[in-house]
């Protein structure tokens, strides 16, 4: 009788072990699924994009630098241009990424110099990467994934962290909403697990074109949270707000994303 039950309970105890695998294996191409999605909302490969942005950096007690530029993008051959608009004294100024190299434009001198993905986007806390796709599945591994909640928006958090070298930061937080693999909150960490920004990304807007609907941020928040400022009882940090607007998914002209084009569109 003890041997009859003894067995019972040993192939209970390893089929609630094989189920628990089995759903804990489903969770994880789950979450993985939903970060690959995350990134594929972030590009456009059937089309070229075409938006004006408004970026405005917020130093405490320092005021407020608005900065106006079109962007364009054609994600299939990783290209993309930034000419700047606005304010006058920038206007003319450029950026163009081509076969893996990023530029700057300076119309004052007619020089193009090499900058890259990690480096600031006209001394805001922008980088240069975060006007282009994000490869989240391809560059990072799950450290660890938990359903939460952002607001009232239901979330997965990702933790990640890099698999390859050539990163802007080795870790990152992530909050995906789960129902459409839209992220809604970023924080970047150096490999020591400081935190180094944070990016809110409250609401997107939706474009139609041809039979698909992509999703654009309205705007992102980014924070610098290593450059503070103590006012009063409470400390600031830089903030850089990127505001996206008047959208367009069609094909531009090749010669939008050569070195020509900038020079053509200078002022200076």
């Amino acid at each position: 009788m003890r041997k009859n039950t003894f067995r019972y309970i040993t192939a209970v105890v390893f089929a609630l072990f094989a189920a628990g695998s089995q759903l804990f294996c489903q969770s994880n191409a789950e979450y993985e699924a939903l970060l690959k999605r995350s990134e594929d909302n972030t590009a456009f490969y059937e089309t070229d994009f075409k938006g004006n942005y408004t970026v405005v950096q917020n130093k405490p007690g320092e005021g407020q630098n608005v900065t106006e530029a079109i962007m364009y993008r054609r994600d299939k051959t990783a290209s993309w241009t930034i000419l700047v608009t606005g304010p006058a004294k920038e206007k003319g100024k450029g950026y163009l990424q081509f076969d893996n190299n990023i530029w700057f434009f300076d119309p004052a001198d007619k020089r193009f110099t090499f900058t890259s993905a990690k480096d600031k986007f006209q001394n805001t806390n922008a980088n240069n990467s975060d006007f282009a796709p994000q490869h989240y599945s391809r560059d990072y591994s799950i450290e660890s994934a938990s359903e939460v909640l952002l607001g009232k928006m239901n979330c997965v958090l990702f933790t990640l962290k890099a698999k390859v070298e050539n990163v802007d930061y080795p870790m990152l937080k992530l909050w995906v909403t789960k129902d459409d693999g839209l992220v809604r909150k970023k924080e970047d960490y150096s490999l020591s697990g400081q935190k180094l920004r944070t990016t809110g990304i409250p609401s997107y807007q939706n474009i139609q074109a041809g039979n698909k609907t992509y999703s654009i941020p309205v705007s992102m928040l980014i924070q610098d949270n290593l450059k503070g400022k103590k006012i009063g009882d409470k400390v600031q940090y830089e903030q850089t707000q990127i505001t996206i607007r008047n959208v367009v998914f069609e094909k531009v002209a090749d010669t939008v994303y050569t070195k020509p084009y900038l020079e053509m569109n200078s002022v200076k």
